[in-house]
């Protein structure tokens, strides 16, 4: 450690093959600065607990070191570092952390948002930005930007009380001189002119308790359990169409799974090439639900 931070790689090697207290004690403390007011990156930090096989440890660090990556704008990045977190802690049989899965959420529905509005299917894309644009303080690197996109896609898909909801928010001042000119009277147009006629969200039933649920929700009042969601539409799973990645076996409607590869070969949360013949309808859903449900406890 005398040597600095050039061989901060080095030690940690060391100290994961001593698997000696006081020689990790020692690391920590001078990660965390302890010693010389300067704390490291709280990647080395979680690199040390990883190589330890610390991962209980480690989760938290992950969340810290996502949360930055994060809110600089790196969205692809911090989706990567939680999804590892996720796959370490669950193929070790520790529970997940629902910070760690309600990020990983988050972020996962940006990804699939602009997926969406990517294949012009601009009410599901609208969904998922109506999502991310109620957690907005998540991702302040795009927060107009986002929240723009959001009006845009709800004004193209009739959701006009949802346009109004988030367009209000960019008229205030911590954003209205940020939005992009091209919409900026547009969208103060909405907020003068408010038109709320909206249909309400198709539905489906809970894969628990079977109360109809709409699709873009994870919270299901009736159970009051978090619900699975689709790696492609970000929509609530269902049990009569329930199958997952052959890869990473993350949840995934069959239908819309089987579609999504007929364009991209790739998972949208692993980015492992995928054979469409090997993604198979679940014969027993419910056995999967309880498994998903039983992660959080």
């Amino acid at each position: 450690l005398n040597a600095g931070d050039k061989c901060i790689d080095q030690a940690i090697q060391v100290v994961a093959a001593a698997k000696n207290d006081v020689l990790k004690k020692q690391l920590i403390d001078y990660l965390k600065g302890t010693n010389d007011g300067i704390p490291k990156s709280y990647d080395y930090i979680y690199r040390l607990h990883i190589a330890l096989g610390d991962y209980e440890m480690a989760a938290p660090t992950a969340i810290i070191i996502a949360r930055d990556e994060q809110e600089k704008g790196n969205y692809k990045k911090a989706h990567q570092i939680l999804f590892s977190t996720y796959n370490d802690l669950q193929a070790r049989s520790f529970k997940i952390p629902s910070e760690l899965k309600n990020n990983l959420m988050l972020l996962h529905s940006y990804i699939v948002a602009k997926n969406l509005v990517k294949a012009k299917d601009h009410l599901a894309g609208a969904r998922m930005l109506i999502r991310v644009s109620k957690n907005i303080s998540k991702f302040p690197a795009h927060d107009v930007n986002i929240l723009t996109s959001t009006v845009i896609e709800c004004m193209r898909s009739g959701l006009k009380r949802n346009a109004f909801d988030f367009s209000a928010i960019l008229v205030r001042p911590e954003y209205r001189n940020k939005i992009d000119p091209n919409y900026k009277k547009k969208i103060e147009g909405i907020v003068r002119k408010p038109d709320k006629n909206e249909e309400d969200e198709l539905s489906n039933p809970c894969p628990q308790c079977s109360v109809e649920v709409p699709n873009s929700e994870l919270d299901c009042s009736s159970c009051k359990n978090t619900l699975p969601y689709c790696i492609v539409t970000g929509n609530h799973m269902v049990l009569n169409d329930w199958s997952s990645c052959p890869a990473c076996n993350f949840p995934a409607l069959h239908s819309q799974f089987l579609l999504h590869l007929k364009t991209d070969t790739t998972c949208p949360m692993c980015e492992q090439q995928i054979n469409p013949n090997s993604v198979k309808l679940e014969a027993n859903a419910k056995a999967a639900l309880k498994k998903i449900l039983a992660e959080g406890k």
